[in-house]
């Protein structure tokens, strides 16, 4: 295992904890080759002469990448353990090529559903010191005896 993921049981969690941030290098090849992984051949992803026709400013990340990144965030933090239950995003502006993203998060709750031990965290995604993309997942993490 990862030596930057850790391990957390639903008992060990209390509301208002920081969510472990990430820092990750969008560098133009990312770009590219996220969009060829997920086949999303849409131009903006991999032609700079289209994403600027589409008043973008260079190539960006896709979707399917930027909830990978959340989801990482999420169980880099929980732990391989993990089960997403849920994941909302909001994309408030794209991620170019040459971009660095940094996330800072917190758990807004801990609560039981049955025999489910939920816990709900926000993750706010930045470029610099814009969000770009805030993020809300509700995580089914076990119960330590």
């Amino acid at each position: 295992m990862r030596s930057d993921i850790s391990l957390k049981y639903w008992n060990e969690i209390k509301e208002g904890d920081a969510v472990t941030p990430v820092v990750l290098p969008v560098p133009y090849e990312r770009v590219i080759l996220d969009a060829a992984a997920t086949q999303d051949y849409f131009p903006g992803h991999h032609n700079p002469a289209y994403a600027r026709h589409q008043g973008q400013k260079e190539i960006y990340l896709n979707s399917m990448a930027i909830e990978g990144f959340i989801n990482r965030v999420a169980t880099d933090w929980a732990g391989p353990h993990t089960f997403i239950r849920r994941r909302k995003m909001q994309m408030r502006s794209s991620v170019y090529a040459g971009d660095t993203l940094h996330t800072e998060g917190v758990v807004e709750k801990c609560y039981q559903e049955d025999d489910r031990y939920l816990v709900d965290i926000s993750i706010s995604v930045m470029v610099k010191n814009d969000v770009c993309i805030p993020a809300s997942l509700t995580l089914e993490i076990p119960y330590s005896k």
